[in-house]
């Protein structure tokens, strides 16, 4: 049989990496055949797949025996699924000031979730129970919404980590006000992997009740999985995700791009492998006059302030983005196919563009 013609072209040089967002990165080669292996035949559709039931399995081996995933199409829906399982309508999320759902999610945990978020100024994007406690009180006040959830990142949205015993203490601390907690595990493979620990270590072990399990920008095309840890913390989850609009018709289609990552180690590989190229960057960078590394690189990526026409010239030759640009910061993001050449033509590049 003659494969299938295609009037596709290829729109893009794929030689070339920037380093702008772990999402510009293309999907690692083993999903890409863990989804061609996938797609012959028959499944059924909505999450009552064969792959959507293995993908239990090995969500149970990395976080614990009561743990359920519930792919979704991507971070926000992840976040906005989750936070609505743990609030009431009257309810509120305490998080960073730069977290992701206050930030860069266009405000849906509270339009789409109708939830309130209650943000902490953090120096380091880290939660802390004494940061906590400035927006956790008045839960008898019908003027305020409750405070029902603590919401936390990991890693950062400033590439820093929380350590297992600083979110046991965030867990300890929220529980005993009655509050759920919340992970946002976008990069949670980077953080496992700087922390050389499996990630039940720092979630399921220390009390989170349910997380946003990142895939994306671990190698996968598309697709994340809200995971419930603790199933007496949420209800509804599959009506959630359904009123959500992140109920996938074909679901086998995330699911086994997470088996594909999950299921032995390549989710390591990849964010081993990203967080080296930053341990790389980093250091290349911290020689160049006139640069500032600005907060501990603990993951994949490094935030650096620099003269503003230096960043200006250096992002005609690679792409990255300003993150304050008043301010002359900006943020490198390193994936799982940065290469040690990349990293090294981009310090090159920051040198010359540092001396003129």
């Amino acid at each position: 049989m003659n494969p299938p013609k295609t009037d596709a072209r290829r729109h893009h040089d794929p030689d070339v990496r920037g380093f702008a967002s772990d999402n510009y990165a293309g999907a690692h080669p083993e999903v890409l055949a863990a989804l061609a292996l996938a797609n012959g035949g028959h499944q059924v559709a909505y999450g009552e797949d064969d792959y959507t039931e293995n993908l239990q399995r090995i969500i149970r081996s990395h976080f614990g025996a009561t743990a359920e995933a519930f792919p979704v199409f991507n971070g926000t829906g992840a976040n906005v699924v989750a936070l609505q399982a743990v609030t009431d309508r009257w309810g509120a999320v305490i998080c960073a000031e730069s977290a992701h759902i206050h930030v860069d999610e266009c405000g849906a945990p509270e339009r789409i979730g109708g939830l309130k978020l209650l943000t902490v100024p953090t120096p380091d994007g880290k939660l802390t129970p004494e940061l906590i406690d400035r927006q956790a009180y008045g839960w008898e006040d019908e003027h305020r919404a409750m405070p029902q959830v603590v919401s936390i990142t990991q890693s950062t949205e400033l590439g820093t980590l929380y350590t297992p015993d600083e979110i046991r203490a965030i867990c300890d601390h929220a529980h005993a006000h009655g509050m759920k907690v919340h992970l946002d595990g976008s990069r949670i493979a980077n953080a496992a992997a700087s922390l050389n620990v499996p990630m039940r270590t720092f979630t399921d072990a220390v009390g989170v009740d349910l997380l946003s399990l990142g895939g994306t920008k671990n190698g996968a095309l598309f697709g994340e999985a809200v995971v419930v840890l603790n199933p007496d913390a949420v209800s509804h989850m599959k009506h959630l995700r359904k009123l959500s609009m992140q109920l996938a018709s074909k679901m086998r289609f995330v699911s086994v791009q997470l088996e594909a990552l999950l299921a032995k180690d390549l989710w390591l590989r990849n964010a081993r492998h990203a967080n080296e190229m930053a341990q790389r960057l980093a250091e290349g960078v911290r020689a160049v006059h006139g640069v500032e590394i600005l907060y501990p690189v603990q993951a994949n990526g490094v935030f650096a302030k620099l003269p503003h026409d230096v960043s200006e010239r250096l992002q005609k030759r690679f792409r990255f983005y300003f993150w304050d640009e008043a301010a002359g910061v900006v943020r490198w993001m390193c994936a799982f196919d940065t290469t040690e050449e990349d990293v090294d033509a981009f310090v090159a590049a920051l040198k010359e563009e540092t001396a003129r």
